[in-house]
């Protein structure tokens, strides 16, 4: 079977935890220990989020004021190297030592017309009290919005339209490597008037960009890993239910929050129909039973309604 797994970058660095090196290792090895469970006789393709890392760079960048700071694509192409050395590293020291790994860096076309871009969505970077924001956001000109009871910085999160490396990526999938690709939902960029590729500011997120991937891959299974353990109707609320399964058509006429579980609901429509294969949504400490089919939120044109746990 072929697997898509797409790793929340709030899983690899949780939410308010200190953003050290440290810890996000040790988050790198619960989600590499499940993975090396799932890999026998499986085709494994890592895709990762990178909201915390990213806005963490930009910071760091932001304290030396001699030059600029690097723009967001390019802080974009470094946590993928980051992450995926992480990822290769603590996964290759629970595999057999001749399995091969290849983290490639992930250009992805968007459109520089994206309405994205005048409406930024997508949380980076940690969490502040809302003075903190505020305060940060009158300073560095950034867009804020709540997450949680917390405020983060959001920035624009255009639609991905092609996965450049997709070639690549199917030619080390046939040769037997572990491919790690599309960190952050890949490298945004886009054309200019003279038909040159350029980067531009913005953060794709990686649960649309994995839905891509894993479709023109032809993956058996998209697996959205986050830090919950399912989607749920009413999250956060004494109502609360978590969804067990559910058929595309009746998940979109849910509400979810455009900052985080919106995106990987709409990922797993799109995947599903898209390919009549199953998208499934739960938590990265849960891979092994999600790929058996006894946990997460499963998404597939072969269920009808909705149904909880």
């Amino acid at each position: 079977m072929r697997i898509v797994i797409a790793l929340g970058g709030n899983a690899l660095l949780r939410r308010g935890q200190p953003m050290t090196a440290e810890n996000q290792r040790e988050n790198v090895k619960t989600a590499v220990g499940q993975i090396a469970k799932v890999q026998p006789g499986n085709e494994i393709v890592i895709a990762h989020g990178n909201g915390p890392q990213v806005g963490l760079l930009a910071l760091q960048g932001a304290a030396y004021d001699a030059v600029e700071t690097y723009p967001l694509d390019v802080l974009g192409a470094q946590t993928e190297g980051m992450i995926g050395y992480m990822i290769e590293q603590e996964l290759g020291n629970l595999l057999p030592a001749e399995t091969p790994f290849a983290t490639l860096l992930t250009q992805v076309e968007v459109d520089k017309n994206d309405p994205a871009f005048k409406n930024p969505t997508k949380p980076i970077g940690p969490v502040y009290s809302k003075e903190e924001a505020e305060k940060l956001a009158a300073e560095k000109g950034w867009s804020i919005a709540p997450d949680g009871d917390k405020y983060r910085r959001v920035v624009a999160s255009p639609r991905p339209k092609r996965i450049f490396e997709i070639r690549p990526i199917q030619w080390l999938l046939e040769r037997g490597s572990i491919v790690i690709c599309a960190g952050g939902g890949g490298i945004p960029t886009v054309y200019d008037a003279e038909g040159r590729l350029n980067g531009i500011e913005a953060v794709i997120d990686k649960d649309l960009c994995s839905a891509l991937l894993a479709a023109e891959l032809k993956a058996d299974m998209l697996l959205i890993a986050t830090d919950v353990d399912a989607a749920y109707v009413d999250y956060g609320q004494p109502t609360q239910r978590a969804i067990r399964a559910a058929d595309p058509d009746s998940l979109r006429k849910m509400s979810f929050s455009s900052g985080s579980m919106g995106p990987k609901i709409q990922a797993a429509i799109e995947f599903a129909e898209n390919t009549g294969h199953t998208a499934v949504i739960g938590a990265l400490a849960d891979i092994e039973e999600i790929v058996k089919g006894t946990a997460g939120t499963r998404v597939s044109t072969a269920e009808t309604g909705i149904t909880f746990r």
